[in-house]
């Protein structure tokens, strides 16, 4: 599942095809496991970069957005190597840096799409070690009045195994999406993955096999 050279998201999202309808399956999977509580606010996740990870949940939220009249936030929290500003073209900043910095009110990060009931909080400007940022009280304020304002809200963030934003995150959303790339991802790695999220007390939801013939 990867974005075609000079097309957009919007371009290539076919409501009719075989992403679509497994993105449909998998909410409706996702919103209810674990209990009766109908879950609002999911990170997505993977162990490695370059798993399909920003592609997922970026289908995940116009598959809300659109099909379920949601009123739907995606969240780029991979501080480090940023996409989905690129990915919904939108400006990069101000965005989740501004507000984990104090600087800026999340909703005036908020970015506007061409889907009515999507809207996009980008990662802002760069930063070399975000880690710090994810500490403390703040972002669990930021996310309280973002999922106060939204129906569904997305996350995506950096990968488990290089390092902790994920685990910190993972504190403030109602559960976990751990996204692997079929014949790529060895057992093992995406053993300590799982691991590392427990051991962090995520309600880890499931495993997304991306890539899979």
């Amino acid at each position: 599942m990867e974005e075609a050279a000079g097309q957009s998201i919007y371009d290539i999202f076919d409501q009719e095809s075989p992403i679509a309808t497994e993105m449909r399956r998998l909410y409706s999977n996702i919103r209810h496991i674990h209990g009766r509580s109908v879950k609002r606010s999911f990170l997505i996740t993977s162990a490695n970069r370059g798993e399909g990870k920003s592609t997922v949940a970026s289908h995940l939220a116009i598959t809300v957005a659109r099909f379920r009249g949601k009123k739907s936030l995606i969240v780029d929290a991979d501080l480090r190597r940023p996409r989905l500003h690129e990915v919904f073209g939108v400006a990069r900043e101000p965005g989740l840096l501004e507000c984990l910095e104090g600087t800026v009110d999340p909703l005036e990060a908020l970015k506007d799409t061409p889907i009515d009931n999507l809207k996009v909080i980008p990662a802002g400007s760069r930063v070399r070690s975000p880690a710090h940022l994810f500490e403390g009280d703040i972002m669990a304020e930021i996310f309280e009045k973002i999922k106060f304002y939204h129906d569904i809200v997305i996350v995506d963030s950096a990968p488990v195994i290089p390092v902790s934003d994920p685990m910190l995150i993972s504190s403030v959303v109602d559960g976990v999406i751990l996204v692997l790339l079929a014949g790529m991802t060895p057992r093992k790695v995406v053993q300590r993955a799982k691991d590392i999220l427990l051991d962090a007390n995520a309600n880890l939801l499931g495993i997304v096999v991306n890539n899979l013939s």
